[in-house]
């Protein structure tokens, strides 16, 4: 399992990703979820992944060898990050396929992969979408300006409280990673090293604001501590239940 994250904000996107593959009681892997694809002052995109590693892997080195090739079609001969979004999904069914049916190798193996996609593409407004195993896909609305795949459950209130188009980037971040750190807390099929990533709407730039949180990292040690005091802090704060026991009696 896994756990991924991307918020649209008019300041721009904001991703963030776990890095866990496995975690048995004798081994815990790590792979990162977050791929970026830019051309300088043309397009800037990223691609989160979750459910099965061999698809999206695999989906990720056609991405390359269809750049590497220059096939009739590629990141960089898309108008639209919607573009990109179905050629994504198509080939995601395409790898499923080797795996699924009567005669696969492995029939009844879960194959599905997940993957959010988010970016811009010059002459055109940041775009974010989440691609579903069928191959087709949605993007994300006003009201809930974010999508999530993976583990989502855990980090979902925080992001509904918290989060909205208006909201600054860096407190959308901050927000991300306690998301993140929810879930975490509550599945341990999803895990550290945190990536977390802000593209601003325009640049074009691959330099985006990017950095990659270990288990030990002093800030994500803090960023737990003040969450969890302040969070008590705020329970300790609610209206006491002395009015409700008096209306009973």
């Amino acid at each position: 399992m896994t756990y991924c994250l991307a918020i649209t904000l008019n300041e721009g996107l904001v991703f963030c990703s776990d890095s866990r593959t496995n975690a048995g009681a004798d081994r815990v892997s790590t792979y990162s979820k977050m791929h970026r694809f830019s051309v300088p002052f043309d397009r800037s995109l990223i691609l989160l992944t979750a459910g099965n590693l061999a698809t999206s892997q695999a989906v990720v080195a056609q991405i390359q060898r269809d750049l590497e090739e220059e096939t009739e079609f590629n990141l960089l001969k898309a108008k639209y990050v919607s573009e990109v979004a179905d050629y994504i999904g198509k080939m995601s069914v395409r790898e499923q396929s080797k795996h699924t049916g009567d005669n696969a190798p492995m029939a009844g193996f879960d194959a599905g992969a997940t993957f959010i996609l988010g970016g811009q593409i010059k002459g055109h407004a940041p775009e974010l979408y989440m691609i579903y195993p069928e191959g087709n896909h949605i993007t994300a609305s006003e009201q809930h300006p974010y999508l999530q795949i993976g583990e989502t459950k855990y980090g979902k209130p925080i992001l509904d409280r918290i989060i909205r188009p208006d909201t600054p980037y860096e407190t959308a971040m901050r927000c991300a990673l306690v998301s993140m750190d929810s879930t975490i807390r509550s599945n341990a099929t999803v895990g550290p090293p945190l990536e977390c990533l802000f593209y601003r709407a325009d640049s074009l730039q691959p330099q985006a604001q990017y950095f990659k949180l270990d288990e030990h990292h002093p800030y994500l040690a803090r960023l737990r501590q003040s969450w969890d005091d302040n969070i008590r802090q705020a329970f300790d704060n609610l209206p006491s239940l002395s009015e409700v026991f008096e209306t009973v009696k």
